[in-house]
């Protein structure tokens, strides 16, 4: 994806990081004094989901950047924040919740980093183990091709013991960062999937083969590592597939240098089934067996996310025992099925992930 338009809020014109930012750009733009306007064009295209990721508003931040992941109480949360630096994304999946998430969906970067500094400078001040990462509105690493935040962050996150920042991407876009002075308090993580959900459900995203890469080449730069697989998908064949990516994966990556691993099943919002029919017209991820969860999406029967989630847990094991498994948004049966506990049984899912990064990240506690 390219971007093709660029609004500019009117209150950050001048804005450093907003004349930084259009150094790369050569495509038109209009300064606006409304996100309405940019909404309003957005929505006058036939398509606007993917017109929303190739139009650019650059803006500030009006709240919180720092702020809780929007979890559920019905599901095992994991305590996790959320850096709000800017929404959406370039790369275009069709189980992306973002399509329907925001209304409409705009590609947004907010320039305010100073703001956004004094926020971490309290938080690392609190002096308490957390995780807290980019990428839950946006992909953590689309934004390295036109800007320095991640060089920013970083370093930044380097000069405290408390936290860790994790890098969520299905890119491979690290060449900027592999060697700045991380101090392991940065986590690169990769979303993970068989190589035939990547080519049909994950559009201008980097092969497999490409992130395996990316975070090997992370690994020699002594960076700790996390991969999420999420969302598995069922489908004749899957299962074999997710063994064989998990068999690869570990002929790049030593144990020892992961962090977590996660699991979820593909689930979604009852409006984004119309969207990926519209958009993704050969995609047949929303015609398995789905229930209505307790959050209210729609989700595989619970059996066949056990069944799927055992033999998944036990191709990992067979290469890494020690490392952490954890389940994204699974309840208490789901985790004693498939992993044969639950999160209470080891101080809870945030305790559990605490602890790892104390020692995979070398924080204080």
């Amino acid at each position: 994806m390219t971007i093709s338009k660029i609004f500019i809020d009117l209150k950050i014109a001048e804005h450093a990081n907003t004349r930084k930012l259009l150094r790369h750009f050569n495509v038109p733009t209009e300064t606006v004094d409304s996100v309405n306007t940019v909404h309003a064009y957005v929505r006058s295209t036939s398509d606007p989901v993917s017109t929303g990721k190739q139009t650019l508003f650059i803006t500030t931040n009006r709240g919180r950047f720092i702020r809780p992941c929007p979890g559920t109480q019905t599901y095992s949360c994991c305590g996790y924040q959320i850096l709000h630096i800017g929404t959406y994304c370039t790369m275009d999946c069709a189980y992306c919740i973002l399509q329907t998430y925001f209304h409409p969906p705009v590609l947004q970067y907010f320039v305010n980093h100073e703001d956004m500094m004094i926020e971490l400078d309290d938080l690392f001040s609190n002096k308490k183990v957390s995780r807290i990462g980019t990428g839950e509105f946006t992909d953590s690493l689309i934004w390295e091709p036109w800007t320095s935040l991640s060089q920013k962050l970083i370093p930044r996150f380097a000069l405290q013991s408390s936290v860790v920042l994790e890098l969520k991407t299905k890119t491979a876009a690290i060449d900027n960062i592999l060697r700045l002075d991380h101090r392991k308090k940065t986590i690169l993580a990769w979303s993970l999937n068989t190589p035939r959900i990547i080519r049909s459900e994950e559009r201008a995203t980097a092969s497999l083969s490409a992130r395996f890469r990316a975070a090997a080449a992370g690994q020699s730069h002594g960076y700790p590592l996390a991969f999420h697989f999420d969302p598995l998908v069922i489908y004749d064949g899957s299962e074999t597939e997710y063994r064989q990516v998990i068999r690869t994966l570990f002929s790049h990556i030593r144990p020892e240098n992961i962090t977590w691993i996660s699991l979820g099943t593909f689930r979604f919002m009852a409006p984004l089934k119309k969207t990926i029919e519209h958009r993704f017209q050969d995609s047949k991820i929303v015609y398995g067996e789905f229930i209505t969860g307790l959050d209210g999406k729609m989700r595989y029967f619970k059996p066949l996310r056990i069944g799927l989630y055992r033999r998944v847990v036990e191709a990992i094991r067979a290469y890494a025992p020690d490392v952490l498994i954890y389940f994204c948004m699974e309840d208490d049966e789901v985790w004693q099925k498939s992993l044969g506990f639950t999160p209470s049984d080891q101080g809870g899912l945030a305790t559990m992930l605490d602890e790892s990064a104390i020692k995979n990240c070398e924080l204080e506690r």
